[in-house]
Parts: C-alpha cells; structure tokens; sequence
C-alpha cells in the first residue's frame, strides 16, 4: 500500500525530519501492532497515536526506519527490495513498551495476506483488547492485557475470551474479573509456550 495524493506531513517539533501520516498507523512501517502498544490506550500527553499518526513527531521526535521509509516513498518495509535490511539484526530480541517478538513474523504476514487482510486481523485484537481493558482491567494489567493479545493468534484470543465469559459472573468485582482473564490467558500461554512477560534489554 503506497501513499497517496490525501497525504500530509507532519513535522518534530525538536526535528527538522517530516513524516508522511500514515494511512493505518495501527501497524508500524516496521512491523510493531501499534494499536496493541500500552502508550497507544493511555491518556496524557504521553499518548502515542500510532505510527506517524496525527502528533506522532511530538512523542517520536525521530526514526530512522520512517526517514528511510519516507524517502523511499513506501509505508512498509517489507515493500522494499531491500528488506530485510541491517537495520533487522537483532529487532525482535529485545522489547519496548511493546513486544518486538513478533514484529518480524507480523511483516511476513502482512506480505503474505496483503494490509487489507492484515489491518482486518489487527483491528479484531484491537477490538478484544479495548474490551478487556474496559472490562477486566483492575488498573495494574493494561501492559499484560496488550501483551497477550499481541502475542496470541486471534483464534486463541476467542478461545480464550469464550473460557472467560463463561467464568465470570455478573456481580465479580473488577479484580476478580481480572484474576480469571489473567490466569486463562497465561495458562494457554504457557500451553503454546508463549512468554507473556516483556524483555527488557538494549532497548528502553
């Protein structure tokens, strides 16, 4: 998916870099589920819109993979003849705000699928994300919530939110609406060998 003629610019304000406003900014030029980010559901002004989405140069005043991008005059990097390119060695061993385990993975499916299918899928764990996080978050797993729905296929992801409404009952308490989601999640999880805890390493 190219740019089209719609396209603004957005400017850094401590940058002298543009970015083009990406027309999905759920889903990074480099592969990262932006729309499944802790900072993409918070509030404040540490919110971020998503990648090279409206405000986006005020939290990310630079980044070397949207310049490049940028001057290539494509949304993904997976569009490029030169991907996968050094800027990959080692992207998905370490983690952000955001698993990176993925991220490679994600690009291969985007390709494999095409963006239309790709934000389809994207924007349905969007979807079981803002539920749990509205109604199974007691204030302390917004970042697990976004974990696992990053990491686990949809399928599992509406195995598991079945297993939880049929556990939780109507007068549970928001706490114990979390326990169970929680201790669902990590037991299919651990099932499929998936690690729900971010890494933190090189990156911050």
């Amino acid at each position: 998916m190219f740019l089209t003629e719609r396209d603004v610019f957005t400017w850094g304000p401590s940058s002298d870099m543009k970015y083009k406003t990406r027309s999905y900014p759920l889903f990074s030029a480099c592969g990262l589920n932006c729309g499944l980010c802790p900072r993409h559901h918070s509030s404040g002004t540490s919110r971020c819109p998503g990648c090279a989405g409206e405000w986006f140069s005020s939290v990310h005043p630079s980044c070397g993979i949207l310049s490049c991008c940028n001057l290539k005059d494509i949304e993904y990097c997976f569009l490029c003849n030169e991907y996968p390119c050094k800027k990959y060695n080692g992207a998905d061993l370490n983690d952000s705000f955001i698993s990176h385990k993925n991220q490679v993975l994600d690009l291969e499916r985007a390709k494999q699928i095409g963006m239309n299918g790709y934000e389809t899928e994207l924007s349905q764990k969007v979807k079981v994300l803002k539920y749990l996080l509205s109604n199974h978050d007691d204030g302390r797993r917004k970042s697990f919530f976004c974990t696992a729905v990053n990491l686990m296929t949809l399928n599992d992801l509406n195995t598991g939110m079945e297993l939880i409404n049929s556990e939780v009952k109507k007068d549970d308490s928001v706490k114990t609406k979390a326990l169970i989601a929680v201790r669902i999640f990590e037991n299919m999880a651990e099932i499929k060998g998936i690690s729900l805890k971010l890494r933190k390493g090189n990156k911050a």
